[in-house]
């Protein structure tokens, strides 16, 4: 029978891994504890990063349904449950890893689709959920003045057309029919 403290443990780990858009594992051998909290803070209020035991952290990504996570569960592990952006996460983790080499990410999740460790370093290099959803609203805006654009355009190249071919007419231009009742007067 497992031990309740055990059963607890599992039980809230469960509940991270279900409550979080992305959780990335990690290797802490050799950071100290300033480090480890350095990190936290770096992450802010998005992630919430947390030392946890192999076998514990193991049977609750299984209950939580992640069963793609069993390899790396090896070693010292640290997690980070990331509930908000995960590309700032991401980004918080490999420059945190950057500076500190002996933080080593793992792999991770994100919304149930495993991830490797180079995996979260291309999702470190995207640009922000914000800045890609300002990007998008620009292309949106973009085309929208292009379209405004092309109709405001047909109907004023349409006035130019009739006002040419009036001016035509006026002038007696090349090409134009006689008025009919000219013709029949000369006959």
């Amino acid at each position: 029978m497992a031990r309740p403290d055990k059963a607890a443990a599992v039980a809230e780990i469960t509940e991270l891994f279900r409550g979080s858009n992305a959780a990335v594992l990690t290797e802490y051998r050799g950071l100290s504890v300033k480090q480890v909290k350095t990190l936290r803070r770096s992450l802010g209020e998005n992630a919430q990063y947390a030392v946890v035991k192999n076998t514990l952290t193991k049977i609750a990504a299984n209950e939580a349904g992640i069963s793609s996570l069993d390899d790396l569960f090896a070693g010292p592990t640290a997690v980070a449950f990331v509930t908000g952006d995960p590309v700032e996460s991401a980004k918080a983790l490999r420059d945190f890893a950057k500076e500190n080499p002996a933080l080593i990410i793992k792999g991770g999740v994100l919304d149930g689709k495993a991830l490797t460790a180079d995996e979260i370093k291309k999702l470190a290099d995207l640009e922000s959920r914000e800045v890609l959803l300002s990007k998008l609203a620009g292309a949106f805006k973009g085309k929208q003045s292009q379209a405004a654009a092309l109709f405001q355009a047909l109907p004023s190249k349409l006035v130019r057309t009739v006002e040419a071919l009036r001016v035509k007419v006026e002038e007696g231009g090349a090409g134009t029919p006689a008025p009919a009742a000219e013709d029949e007067a000369a006959e």
